[in-house]
Formats: structure tokens, C-alpha cells, sequence
């Protein structure tokens, strides 16, 4: 009975890696899309996370952008999935970054409907052109640097996140929005949207999943190991492909690892941009 016992309990504790505390880790997510899209898409993968490592990961998402925004500032995700660390405000917060996405890079578009009378962006002087917010990067920061730059002036309206705003224009709410061109396809594709590119920036590495300081670096080492390595696991391949077609994502899927250096021209951006009202 006793070689019994002390089997099982080896066999436990072998099954179980040292990271497989009880503590769970919370893993926040900008605001792009509905929050039912974004728990169907990530959830899966958090769960596949957790198999692999006995880390569990619990999804966080804001109703908006800027409470995305404000949350992560304040450091309250362990690991988060957001471009808006390289804000100058979030210096404090002390994100690092552990992977990026082995997708093709977004780019920023101001965007306008198939049949819009709008022909180019001087067409936008004095209209209201939509943003997602003012938290967002390649959808705000990124677009509205550009006007700015031409000597355009637009009245922004607001709708909260990508899809929000987005959704004000099929609507024809907004004459033009600002948009990420990934995110912007995929809508577009989902809901039957005929649209035209008015303007695109240069690429930008696509959102990278960050860890706090506070998390250790055994964990975090872990978490990016199990996420780096679904494309070459074959549960792990399934996983990705079917998350993705939730949100009409296409190929490469997954991440790959990362460093704060593969996002400088982010903060490049910060430096120089004309925009000042960035949240």
C-alpha cells in the first residue's frame, strides 16, 4: 500500500510542471472587436497555455479602447495583447514584450465606402471622419498624423473600438473612418462591406503580448514558449486555425518571440508625431 501511495504521488508531481501554481495570471486584451469575438478567438489558445504548461491564463477585456488603456497603465494585466505599451504614459508601467505575431504586418487606413463621393483626403476638409479611439495606434495616431501632416482638418467621431467605428460606417454615420487594415478586411469580408483606401501608412509589426515586471520570468518564459510553439504542435496548429476563422483571419497564424527592439518603430513614432492628444 505504501509503494502504491508513493507512486501516485510521484506520478502527480510529475504531471504537473513547477509553474503550475494555483495563481492564475491575468491576460488583458485591447479592444478591437465585440468582447463575444474576442473570448471566442482567445480563449482557446489561453486554454491550450494552460495544457501545455498548467499556467492558467484569464482573459480580460474592456468595454473600450481607453479602458483597455487605462488598465494597462495602471499594470493591472500580468500579460497583456496591445501596441498601445509604447505610449510614453505606459513608460511607467514597464511592459515587456515576449512575442509578436508571425502575420504579415498592419498598416493604418483612412478608409470610405465603395460608392462614397469622397475621391481623396482633401475631399475630408471639415468632415467628420470616424476613429476608433484615442488609444488607438494604426486607427487614430497613425491616420490622423497624416492629416495633420497635409494641413486636413477633420472632425473625429469616436466609436469606441475598431469594429465600433466601423460599424458607423457601413452605417454612413461617418463619411470616412480610420482604420487597421487587417482588422478592416476581415470586418469587412464578415459583414458584406464594399469599401475603398483613401490613404495607407507604412507597416507596423501587428499587437505584441507583453508581460508586467511582477510576473516571474519563469512563468513568462513558459507562456511565450507555449504560444511560440503552436504552429509546430498539431493540437496546437488546430487551435490557431480555428481561432482565426472566428475573426477571418488569414494565414501564418500564431506568435513568434519577440523583443522590445522589434516594436522601435513604434516609439520612433511617438517622438516625432504631430498628434497631441493621444490617450
Amino acid at each position: 500500500m505504501i509503494s502504491r501511495r508513493l507512486f501516485l504521488a510521484v506520478l502527480a508531481c510529475a504531471s504537473v510542471t513547477p509553474t503550475a501554481a494555483a495563481e492564475t495570471y491575468s491576460f488583458g486584451v485591447l479592444s478591437q472587436r465585440s468582447a463575444v469575438l474576442t473570448a471566442q478567438h482567445w480563449n482557446p489558445i489561453l486554454d491550450h497555455v494552460e495544457r501545455r504548461t498548467g499556467i492558467r491564463l484569464a482573459l480580460k477585456v474592456a468595454r473600450t479602447a481607453p479602458e483597455s488603456n487605462e488598465a494597462t497603465e495602471r499594470g493591472e494585466y500580468d500579460f497583456v495583447y496591445s501596441n498601445t505599451i509604447f505610449l510614453p504614459k505606459m513608460a511607467k508601467a514597464g511592459y515587456q514584450v515576449i512575442l509578436r505575431p508571425r502575420a504579415e504586418a498592419i498598416t493604418g487606413q483612412i478608409v470610405t465606402l465603395a460608392d462614397s463621393p469622397i475621391a481623396s483626403l482633401k475631399d475630408l476638409e471639415g468632415r467628420q471622419v470616424g476613429f476608433p479611439s484615442l488609444a488607438a495606434f494604426v486607427g487614430y495616431a497613425v491616420p490622423m498624423d497624416q492629416l495633420l501632416r497635409l494641413g486636413i482638418t477633420v472632425e473625429p467621431v469616436f466609436g469606441g473600438n475598431q469594429e465600433g467605428i466601423m460599424g458607423q460606417l457601413k452605417a454612413g454615420r461617418v463619411i470616412a473612418a480610420g482604420v487597421n487594415n487587417q482588422v478592416m478586411r476581415a470586418f469587412a469580408a464578415r459583414e458584406n462591406v464594399r469599401y475603398r483606401v483613401l490613404w495607407e501608412s507604412v507597416p507596423f509589426h501587428n499587437l505584441p503580448i507583453a508581460a508586467h515586471p511582477r510576473v516571474p520570468a519563469e512563468v513568462a518564459a513558459a507562456v511565450r514558449d507555449a504560444i511560440d510553439g503552436m504552429d509546430r504542435d498539431p493540437e496546437g496548429v488546430e487551435v490557431l486555425r480555428a481561432s482565426a476563422q472566428v475573426v477571418g483571419q488569414k494565414p501564418p497564424y500564431g506568435f513568434m518571440k519577440a523583443t522590445p527592439a522589434d516594436y522601435r518603430a513604434y516609439v520612433d513614432f511617438y517622438k516625432t508625431t504631430l498628434v497631441r492628444d493621444i490617450r
